[in-house]
């Protein structure tokens, strides 16, 4: 299996540290407000290659943080009269709910910064007495960047290139501008925790070392996040890590291409920012992820409203697929033997699977891996227009099982595939008026009807089959005649 690593900047094989085991740490949420489509993004790209390996056989393990204090957090409090723990605990929530809606797996692990003080101090202790940080006289502690001989290491930034300034705070407080805080002096009103240095807070760059350290040991083997996050906030976990352990924080760095909006950068105020909340409000989770998942995850993502409703008709697309082929395998004439059409079927299958391998196996290719699914998709609907309903019930539940299965890896729950079309209750009406129907639920009428139409086309009695037909075609379904008999379904189906 060959993944990318942005530090080497080359496709490597994934060599655990532990054979059979993969440890991975995913950079979670400042909980402030909503996570917007582009944080989105990069948690189902790292949720994809999580499920990916645990269907390749890994054992997995998966930490993601929540960042429950934080400058935001304080401010957003501020402006809205309340707590900062108020405000992270109501975006904590918020931001796990919309996970769960979008179906992503919970971590094996999930560290607040707020309960990992204690981690946090005692890293940055160790950083002091090896030199690698030092107390300014106003109550901060910064780490020397300088101190780290291989500063860089994962970003290729040579601090001498850089201008004082450049995404870096500069503070007179600090002995060199590139130095950033490990932990911040208490201000009034702003939460605090006691220290040896006096009461402050965590800084950002913090946290995340200090976690993996206390839950994964170091080095791990995937760390991921957004490409915004590789520097200064991964380089800086680097040489954290590098300094107070003298080993690597990772051995693979993985990044996410950023998301774009209509073909521009997303931003509040250009009007094109939106919330995964907003956008799961207004469409399934199976359209939003086929939709992402077309794109490669380390390349650039233009995020479309006109491609989420093609996105919606590829999920329904699937499930009908889905559905169709088990419809075909519970009604199939039993004992039947394998024709040409159901051995095609098979070679499809295989086919298929060894083609969504390949392309996972190349640094988790969900575009290839999606083209392999559809690619079973048209075989099966080839096949079961040729078959008209005489299909093999153990090829057909191969088939529909596998499609299953491969969605499942990409995180597609295609519930519609394993229910049942919810009937018009117009049925129950229709089927009094043409078939004397006297019971009173959908699926009873339904089979009234089917049966009333059978008679009408067996007595020629065209005109009575035809309203039958059109009643039905009315109500939004339509009649499927197969070699197993005739059913009803969804027009869209």
């Amino acid at each position: 299996m060959l993944v990318y690593n942005s530090q080497s900047h080359r496709k490597q094989e994934l060599v655990p540290v532990e054979e059979g085991k993969v440890r991975m740490y995913v950079c979670g949420p400042t909980v402030y407000d909503q996570i917007h489509i582009g944080n989105a993004r990069t948690f189902l790209s790292f949720d994809v290659i999580r499920r990916y390996l645990i269907y390749k056989g890994y054992q997995v393990t998966f930490a993601q943080n929540l960042t429950d204090v934080d400058d935001k957090i304080i401010k957003r409090a501020n402006e809205e009269g309340r707590s900062a723990a108020e405000v992270a605990e109501e975006y904590s929530c918020a931001f796990i709910e919309q996970m769960h809606r979008f179906n992503i797996m919970d971590p094996d692990v999930r560290p607040r910064a707020t309960r990992e003080i204690e981690a946090m101090q005692e890293m940055i202790s160790s950083l002091i007495e090896q030199g690698n940080a030092y107390v300014a006289d106003n109550g901060d502690v910064y780490f020397s960047v300088r101190s780290d001989g291989d500063y860089g290491v994962l970003s290729g930034r040579d601090l001498d290139q850089l201008r004082a300034g450049e995404r870096v705070e500069v503070n007179e407080d600090k002995r060199d501008p590139f130095d950033f805080a490990l932990w911040k002096a208490a201000k009034p009103g702003e939460p605090s925790w006691p220290s040896p240095w006096g009461d402050g807070r965590p800084g950002w760059h913090t946290e995340c070392c200090a976690m993996i350290h206390h839950y994964l040991g170091t080095p791990i083997d995937i760390h991921g996040g957004g490409q915004d996050l590789v520097f200064p906030h991964h380089e800086n976990e680097c040489a954290q890590a590098s300094c107070a352990w003298h080993a690597p924080l990772a051995n693979c760095w993985m990044h996410t291409g950023m998301l774009r909006v209509d073909g521009e950068k997303m931003s509040k105020s250009l009007g094109n920012f939106y919330t995964l909340k907003e956008v799961l409000d207004k469409y399934s989770a199976d359209a939003v992820r086929l939709l992402m998942l077309q794109t490669h995850y380390r390349s650039s993502l233009d995020f479309r409203f006109e491609l989420l409703d093609g996105a919606t008709n590829n999920a329904e697309r699937l499930a009908s697929c889905i559905k169709n082929l088990r419809w075909a395998a519970e009604n199939s004439p039993m004992g039947s033997e394998l024709t040409e059409a159901d051995r095609a079927l098979s070679a499809s299958i295989q086919e298929a699977q060894a083609e969504f391998a390949r392309q996972m196996d190349d640094d988790f290719n969900s575009s290839g891996a999606l083209a392999a699914l559809f690619g079973l998709v048209t075989s099966a609907n080839t096949y079961l227009a040729q078959v008209a309903g005489a299909a093999a019930a153990a090829v057909t539940l191969r088939a529909a099982d596998t499609l299953q299965e491969l969605c499942a890896v990409l995180g597609l729950e295609l519930s519609a595939a394993n229910e049942e079309d919810e009937l018009p209750a117009g049925l129950v009406e229709l089927a009094r008026e043409q078939a004397g129907f006297e019971g009173g639920s959908a699926s009873a009428a339904a089979e009234a009807l089917l049966a009333a139409r059978q008679v009408a086309r067996t007595e020629k009695n065209w005109a009575v089959a035809d309203a039958i037909r059109d009643g039905i075609a009315a109500l939004g379904l339509m009649v499927e005649d197969t070699a197993a008999g005739a059913r009803l379904r969804s027009k869209r189906a």
